[in-house]
């Protein structure tokens, strides 16, 4: 199963290593006031991953932080967890 593992991790890898091969074509990308951005697509494909993955992040930052203050404050009381939350939150897993 290992192996299997590897394998299809390695198809997906060089899956995507070909789909930016072929994807080295320059692009324009133009924003708002005449200003313009030209690069490879595959770095603008990346570019809009990596806004998308730090603007998910920065959402999903005050509910992790608020379901930390009351595990720890239910840690401090003795308590058994937030009625409604999985075992593992409970216990500040």
């Amino acid at each position: 199963m290992r192996y299997l593992l590897w394998l299809l991790k390695a198809a997906i890898f060089f899956t995507l290593f070909a789909f930016a091969l072929n994807n080295q074509d320059d692009v324009t990308v133009h924003f708002f006031f005449g200003t313009s951005w030209q690069a490879p697509l595959v770095l603008v494909v990346l570019a809009a991953f990596a806004l998308g993955l730090v603007v998910g992040v920065l959402g999903m930052l005050p509910r992790w932080w608020r379901r930390r203050r009351a595990v720890r404050q239910d840690a401090a009381t003795g308590g058994t967890g937030t009625p409604g939350a999985p075992a593992e939150v409970q216990h500040g897993l």
